[in-house]
């Protein structure tokens, strides 16, 4: 591997024999990499935990912890799934294989390690490890953005962190699966992004806005999908960010969509981002109380712009919010 090809990255060895963890420190240490070397599963998760570990080297049988149960403890976690472990061991059989992979392991390095295999492992891994990170930042700056748009205006404080809560909740009751349980907690922070591309005049305008600045407001879904579509990643986002504005009877916007060609996780956002508009002040009108913005959306879900399977769905989720009062209290 030339010096060009390196990638450099910190490289965490669990092993219990202290002879395995010097030579592959070494054989490591040779190619430019830090190494940090454990004797157990225990201090292994510890560095995990206090690091930025870039791929896990791990000995399947260790005193207390073994790889197996290191791994997936790993992998459990969303601040470490993206480590890529690899399990180091003299197993052959076919069940421990599997168990390994069951438990996320990346991939396997058969003792005694092989150097050229080691090297080659490690390099891929790597590589593979600066996507995922690079994808993490371009999220991150995303996400950054996203919330500089709610920090403008001091009536949207905390507006993005309720949705992403809100929605998240609802696709719990909803018994959706983990991808549109992501994107919805993505799109709760994401869906306004678009708002990037609109003019702070009237983004910020306390009145009503003409009819040619409605419109450059209303561009604000489809200005915030092309800025999130070239992550791949966010394709469940996406239609999220576009369609959060349409309604039943098709007389929303981007695309005038009705009923069942809303998609759920958009239908599901809008409800949850009506209520909080309604329920925090605004310039206009102090925030309303839970039981009279129900009322307002139940008339308007009855006028056909809003899924009333969903509004009951998120109400029995509000209302599971609420604290209940104290005995003898008045409602």
């Amino acid at each position: 591997m030339s010096a060009r090809e390196r990638f450099h990255g910190i490289i965490l060895v669990a092993d219990d024999n202290e002879a395995n963890r010097e030579l592959l420190a070494s054989l490591l240490g040779q190619e430019g990499y830090q190494v940090i070397s454990v004797a157990d599963g225990r201090q292994a998760l510890a560095q995990v935990s206090s690091d930025s570990i870039d791929v896990a080297l791990l000995d399947v049988v260790m005193p207390g912890k073994s790889g197996f149960e290191v791994c997936q403890a790993i992998k459990s976690k969303a601040e470490t799934c993206l480590i890529p472990v690899v399990l180091l061991t003299s197993l052959t059989s076919d069940d421990d294989r599997i168990h390994g992979i069951m438990c996320g392991a990346d991939d396997f390095l058969s003792k005694p390690v092989n150097k050229h295999e080691l090297l080659a492992r490690v390099h891929s891994l790597l590589r593979m490890k600066q996507f995922t990170d690079e994808l993490d930042n371009a999220e991150t700056v995303l996400f950054s953005l996203a919330l500089s748009i709610e920090a403008k205006d001091p009536y949207t404080e905390g507006h993005c962190d309720r949705l992403s809560k809100y929605s998240v909740a609802v696709a719990d009751k909803l018994g959706l699966p983990e991808d549109l349980r992501v994107a919805l907690r993505r799109g709760g922070l994401l869906h306004d992004i678009g708002k990037l591309a609109v003019p702070e005049h009237i983004l910020l305008k306390p009145g009503a806005l003409t009819p040619e600045e409605r419109k450059i407001m209303e561009n604000h879904t489809t200005a915030g999908e092309r800025i999130c579509k070239p992550l791949r990643s966010f394709r469940h986002v996406l239609p999220i960010i576009r369609h959060h504005h349409e309604k039943q009877d098709g007389s929303g916007y981007p695309d005038g969509l009705k009923g069942d060609q809303i998609p759920l996780a958009a239908r599901i956002l809008q409800i949850t981002d009506i209520y909080d508009a309604l329920t925090t002040d605004r310039p206009y009108r102090k925030a309303l109380s839970a039981e009279k913005a129900f009322e307002i959306m139940r008339e308007e879900a009855n006028r056909g712009w809003w899924d009333s399977s969903i509004l009951n769905v998120f109400e029995a989720v509000v209302h599971g919010f609420e604290p209940v009062p104290p005995v003898g209290s008045a409602r």
